[in-house]
């Protein structure tokens, strides 16, 4: 074997080299543990050999059974696009293109009007949690005790001045 690369491209992301195939592949945006596991599988490479230690071909190999699944075997349950609302059909997404169609998919809740479209707008929690203590930012967070203090040493002076 030669040398271990330090850094592997694929999908236009850097990848650490020193880490095993399956973790590697999952610094990529959209591709999750699960996923990982299964695209070291289709390609027969053991999940714990390092992903710097493999041929340009094993590493090209890997980046074609990400974006197209459908060719390599990966079951349509481990897809992160079902039943695509444009395509419809079962797609898998990385990197920027995941992103995108995000995007698109909460641009497309806020014109319709729809309840969570609403709640992405005015960024509150989409998903039914509880907001009383949770998602709380910027000037909605509860007493301050030291401006409580500052200002009671404020108005405490001023009032004992007066009388």
């Amino acid at each position: 074997m030669s040398e271990t690369k330090e850094v592997v491209r694929i999908a236009r992301t850097d990848i650490d080299g020193t880490k095993p195939v399956a973790k590697a592949i999952t610094s990529l945006q959209g591709v999750g543990e699960t996923y990982g596991h299964a695209v070291s599988q289709v390609i027969d490479v053991d999940t714990e050999t390092k992903i710097g230690d493999l041929s340009d071909e094993e590493i090209d190999k890997i980046e074609d059974t990400i974006r197209s699944p459908e060719e390599a075997g990966i079951p349509e349950w481990l897809r992160n696009r079902r039943k695509d609302r444009e395509e419809g059909d079962d797609q898998h997404l990385i990197g920027s293109d995941l992103e995108l169609k995000e995007e698109f998919d909460i641009r497309r809740l806020k014109e319709i009007d729809s309840y969570k479209g609403w709640r992405h707008e005015i960024g509150l929690p989409v998903r039914g949690q509880k907001t009383k203590s949770s998602f709380r930012s910027g000037s909605k967070i509860g007493v301050s005790r030291a401006r409580l203090r500052e200002e009671a040493s404020e108005g405490g002076g001023d009032d004992e001045g007066e009388e």
